[in-house]
């Protein structure tokens, strides 16, 4: 989600006055340091590795082996042929009394080495196998013998009950694509948007890079490619996140939301207790490893290794660049609330707390009448000042206030409870919508301790919220946790009749712990300026929400059309109707096939896709023809996903040469126009990935209705979009109330009209575009009544319940 945000808005480590940092490093020393790094998380992960590097065989296995052979030396059979005998004269001689002592040592290292060899074999072949990709390549629907063959044998290797990073160690690593072929797909990626003269320049400097640095720049890449575990993924979380000086909030940030028109309980503390104990238990479920790892089609693992960050981390900020502190386990979270910062236990006695206990703590916490001290309500905006700002600021708080930092940056995560309510009304319903996807993205930008891998928001009618980091992992890694949240809480958990938690209050619990800062005085001014600094740049995004119900996936499957590739040309559509011109867009992929991999760019704006707006735009264009360019359009689209997601894209292939050439001091006009290009509307999928655990078909109202992120560029767009069940998809739109430009209501009409064209090409769409209107016309009517009836009625005010 907000990768499209941070991807577009790579800048190389600029330093807070616009200047670049040069990268003194010499290449060779940073891929070998790179490859260190590597192996160190495999040793970090040693007692995983022993748990899970045998799969698909298990532990039981060599007993089974050791067994076997010990039972054919019995019968006088030598299946070592002669091994064990050799091995045993190897062994020491402790006397005849031990003669079967050695034999059995013998039977134990012999059994040993070749259930190894078994073990490695095993993972060499489900190496290879994972790294065939023909099945991603084929039309949806199809599948060639190859595939099939293909799906058999992945069967066979895989195991039957594998844990969360059970396949780790047999997942390929990502491959380093033809520097010719990412050069010509860059220039196919761009002629739409650029004129005659502006293409044939930067061909010319295309055909100048491959021929004199290209060569040299690839050779280094392939280098770290078998070096490294991933020969982007570090750089990518280092030059654009880490070492990046924007302010976190609505820069790197995204937030995802509750449900949309219910809230199962509308007490504060009962829906935090619930929630957190939920949060809980993904964690001790995740250190158990006992989440089962996401397959594609039911059988090809994605990398697990983004779900290690999830809890006990902490963005650190530095002068020049942040680093990420994630901590082994941490029994506490961090909670704020009116300007208060408190210390909550999580387990009593080794066991987790209850939520009716959890609930407890939060509702003490809600009712301590003490006030804030001075600064310390505000403190909080420094999480969300430039970074190098609030490196400088945090050394003096470190010194001042260590304890009470330390218990806030080594939490699970971090607590806001906030005063007031969120979520849908019947009053305002777009309103009401826009309020609350801005209070979970930015706050009043003193509320959210930007810097936690998460922020929870807990608002006072029960409504829920999530404030994401975006270092430390991407979106589908939070929105699994998310999902399960919601689920566990709802359904599992559940509420008695009251609206409380279930269960009984534990009165021996202390109370919460109340964090004393010690703030020095020359903090006081920094804490103004970052409150200052937040409140602009809050104030400055403009977010709009909006539930499309008239149709969705079920509908666009009957139309024979991928629903995401849909999405994008509609997209493509509205925006050309909102802007009058084409643009670059960024539109996420995921590379978790591979070892680390993390995300890739889709560029959406294609030739095809422009042809296909062309044609909708020309009243001369029948339906027919705009369908048959539409699917022309889709299927390309369909292709560039399936080439990102193998990892045959463009822009993580040239993001990572241009490092290259920074390390080298290399100079290419070609690499540096790539990299200061504008991409005014980004654009993210929000993935449901756990359906089994929603009843979409009998409570349609229990889905999450996904989230959003700030937009990329001044006069840009954000826009993500989620699926909600079969007919209904919701939309979140970002821009700058400061460009004159944009307007996120605007082109969210604009995206309604447009989704409703394309979807009038097909026959059973005309009737959506019917009701469409008929329904927006009978809501002028209403409004224009109610406004009628409001200029003559009493003054008194109403305030309607929640949806």
């Amino acid at each position: 989600m907000a990768e499209a945000h941070q991807a577009v808005d790579f800048r190389p480590s600029l330093t807070s006055d616009g200047a670049e940092v040069e990268l003194s490093a010499p290449v060779l020393q940073e891929i070998y340091l790179s490859g260190l790094r590597s192996w160190k998380r495999h040793l970090s992960r040693f007692w995983n590795d022993f748990l899970t590097g045998v799969f698909p065989a298990s532990p039981l296995s060599w007993l089974f082996l050791f067994s076997a052979i010990q039972l054919a030396w019995f019968l006088q059979l030598d299946p070592s042929l002669g091994l064990m005998e050799k091995i045993k004269e190897l062994l020491p001689d402790w006397g005849g009394q031990h003669h079967g002592l050695r034999g059995v040592l013998a039977a134990a290292l012999f059994a040993s080495c070749l259930w190894g060899a078994l073990i490695f074999t095993l993972h060499v072949a489900l190496r290879l196998l994972l790294s065939y990709h023909g099945w991603l390549l084929e039309p949806h629907g199809a599948m060639s013998s190859p595939t099939k063959t293909w799906l058999a044998l992945v069967r066979i290797f895989s195991g039957r009950h594998p844990m969360l990073f059970s396949y780790q160690r047999s997942l390929p690593r990502q491959p380093v694509p033809s520097v010719h072929d990412t050069v010509r797909k860059y220039l196919e990626s761009v002629r739409p948007v650029l004129s005659d003269e502006d293409f044939d320049w930067t061909a010319v400097l295309a055909q100048e890079f491959l021929r004199l640095q290209a060569s040299l720049l690839q050779w280094h890449l392939r280098l770290k490619s078998w070096w490294a575990s991933n020969y982007v993924s570090d750089w990518w979380e280092e030059f654009v996140y880490l070492r990046s000086r924007n302010p976190l909030m609505v820069n790197s940030n995204y937030y995802m939301m509750d449900f949309l028109y219910v809230t199962p309980t509308p007490l504060q503390a009962a829906r935090a207790g619930n929630a957190i104990h939920a949060l809980l238990l993904y964690r001790h479920r995740l250190n158990r490893q006992e989440i089962p790892p996401t397959l594609l089609m039911g059988m090809r693992p994605l990398c697990s290794a983004q779900y290690e960050k999830i809890f006990n981390t902490t963005r650190i900020p530095g002068v020049q660049k942040d680093h990420i502190r994630h901590l082994h386990d941490s029994q506490h979270v961090a909670v704020f609330h009116r300007g208060r910062f408190f210390r909550v236990g999580t387990h009593s006695r080794n066991s987790l707390l209850s939520p009716r206990a959890l609930e407890q703590q939060f509702q003490r916490i809600l009712d301590d009448p003490s006030p804030a001290c001075p600064h310390e309500e505000h403190l909080a905006a420094l999480t969300a000042a430039p970074r190098d700002t609030w490196a400088q600021v945090r050394t003096s708080l470190k010194t001042q206030a260590a304890e009470a930092l330390e218990v806030v940056e080594g939490a699970a995560f971090f607590v806001s409870l906030d005063a007031e309510p969120a979520g849908l009304t019947r009053e305002d319903p777009a309103a009401s919508l826009d309020a609350y996807a801005h209070a979970l993205l930015a706050g009043r930008g003193h509320d959210r301790w930007f810097d936690k891998s998460f922020t929870l928001i807990v608002f006072s009618n029960g409504k829920l919220g999530l404030s994401v980091e975006h270092s430390w992992a991407d979106c589908p890694i939070s929105g699994h946790m998310w999902e399960f949240t919601l689920a566990t809480e709802c359904f599992q958990l559940g509420y008695s009749a009251d609206g409380h938690c279930k269960g009984h209050p534990d009165p021996t619990l202390p109370q919460p712990q109340r964090l004393q800062w010690d703030l020095p005085d020359q903090i006081h001014s920094s804490i103004s300026v970052a409150l200052r600094g937040a409140k602009i740049l809050s104030e400055n995004v403009d977010c709009h929400v909006f539930p499309f119900s008239l149709f969705g996936k079920s509908f666009i499957r009957r139309c024979h059309l991928s629903s995401d590739s849909f999405i994008q040309i509609a997209l493509q559509l509205a925006h050309f109707r909102d802007r009058g011109q084409f643009c670059l867009t960024y539109e996420s992929a995921m590379t978790r096939l591979f070892l680390e991999g993390r995300t890739e760019t889709v560029r959406s704006c294609t030739r095809e896709a422009c042809s296909f707006v062309r044609a909708m735009e020309d009243k001369e264009k029948t339906d027919p023809q705009c369908l048959a360019l539409l699917r022309v359009a889709v299927d390309k689209h369909q292709a560039l996903l399936k080439a990102a997601m193998s990892g045959q894209g463009v822009d993580r292939h040239l993001f990572a040469l241009y490092i290259v050439s920074r390390f080298l001091h290399l100079q290419s006009p070609f690499l540096t126009q790539v990299h200061s290009e504008q991409w005014q509307l980004s654009t993210s999928q929000i993935p449901v990935q756990q359906m089994h655990l929603f009843d979409v078909h009998n409570y349609p109202d229990y889905v999450s209705s996904g989230g959003g992120f700030g937009p990329a560029d001044e006069h840009g767009y954000g826009v993500s979009y989620i699926f909600m069940g079969d007919d209904m998809i919701t939309f979140h739109i970002s821009s700058k109330k400061s460009s004159t430009k944009t307007d996120s209501h605007r082109l969210g009409q604009h995206i309604e009209d447009a989704l409703l064209d394309v979807a009038s090409l097909f026959q059973a769409g005309q009737h959506f575009k019917r009701r469409f209107r008929s329904s927006r016309e009978e809501a002028s009517r209403r409004r224009c009544g109610f406004l009628s009836h409001q200029t003559g009625a009493s003054k008194t005010s109403v305030t309607s319940p929640e949806l």
